[in-house]
């Protein structure tokens, strides 16, 4: 009976990030995760995807003149509209069984700070690569349901969910936001931070993917104790002599160049205390702040936010997948978060 029931039901909650699309299907969980990159070569003036997701991420950096590889999500809205519904369709039909026999129903999370018009992008785009309907939640209240904070509760709860593009801080009451702020700072913004310290101070010049893989492999939010910590080898292209080039790299040296990101990370969070309401800001201090996405994974953040705060931070369990876990779980409960959901703007 269950898997009759499978046959016909493919709704489904999509968390479109800038660096991530992950898809959740009801009843099924999360089911892709792939990055938000697609491939495609321009014929008789149209673009033509040859590739989407993992495939066209290998092409980043790497493609002839010919074939352009880009991520047509930014700072967690549409950036190039015609790209981004041909990798939503790409990427519900991959989740779709061919067997089943209706349009899905759709619930995508959108950051708090976008403007009417990039809703309606969403929306559209959703729309068109096939679903039946197009229903918007809010990237902090997904993230707080996928993480397990009471956020129907009437206490305060505060997230912060640092995603590729953008981080948002928000403190929630009552099912619904207080208060919210969403700086256009994130994942993306280390790996730029990463590129351009190594440009000025080592005269080396790297790629996206070196300096993700510098982020993820010894990346910190605080200077080591000695001054150092662990070394990794990367290579680049030296800019003096124009040559291949290989160096050593210091968990020091990614400390110094991702401090000034972090610093607006602990910014953001230190605005929204100070505009919380002194009710829910007493039940922050009980409960403490919860972090989600994947700039959360950044080495000892949550010790430098610790510092700054005094407040307890904890990096939730499945920080990467928070926000589609709740988009997911709205999807389920629909009827019991509805006022969560926006189906029509």
């Amino acid at each position: 009976m269950f898997g009759l029931r499978g046959l016909f039901s493919s709704d489904m909650a999509i968390d479109l990030g800038t660096a991530n699309t992950l898809v959740y299907v009801k009843g099924r969980g999360i089911i892709l995760n792939e990055p938000s990159v697609v491939a495609y070569h321009v014929k008789d003036g149209r673009k033509q995807v040859l590739a989407v997701g993992e495939d066209a991420k290998l092409m980043l950096g790497r493609t002839p003149g010919s074939i352009e590889a880009i991520r047509p999500m930014r700072d967690g809205v549409i950036a190039d509209f015609d790209v981004a519904e041909e990798m939503i369709k790409h990427f519900i039909r991959k989740v779709t069984r061919r067997s089943t026999f209706s349009k899905p129903k759709v619930i995508v999370c959108v950051p708090y700070g976008a403007t009417p018009v990039e809703k309606r992008a969403i929306r559209q785009s959703v729309l068109s690569a096939g679903a039946r309907r197009a229903g918007l939640i809010s990237e902090p209240i997904a993230a707080a349901i996928g993480a397990g904070m009471p956020i129907t509760d009437p206490t305060g709860s505060m997230v912060v969910d640092i995603g590729g593009g953008t981080t948002e801080v928000a403190v929630l009451s009552l099912g619904d936001i207080v208060y919210a702020r969403s700086v256009r700072v994130g994942g993306d913004r280390m790996d730029e931070a990463i590129i351009s310290y190594l440009r000025r101070h080592q005269n080396l010049l790297i790629g996206k993917s070196t300096a993700e893989r510098i982020k993820t492999t010894i990346g910190t939010a605080r200077m080591p104790d000695d001054g150092r910590g662990k070394v990794m080898q990367i290579r680049g292209r030296d800019l003096l002599n124009g040559v291949p080039k290989e160096i050593e790299i210091t968990q020091g040296q990614v400390a110094e160049a991702l401090s000034e990101t972090v610093q607006t990370i602990c910014e953001a969070v230190m605005i929204a205390l100070e505009t919380t309401p002194p009710d829910l800001a007493a039940d922050i201090v009980d409960r403490g702040v919860m972090l989600t996405g994947g700039g959360a994974l950044l080495g000892d953040l949550d010790l430098a936010l610790r510092e700054q705060t005094g407040l307890i931070i904890t990096v939730a369990d499945q920080s990467l997948n928070c926000v589609a876990l709740g988009t997911g779980k709205a999807l389920e409960y629909e009827k019991q978060l509805r006022h969560a959901i926006d189906y029509d703007s």
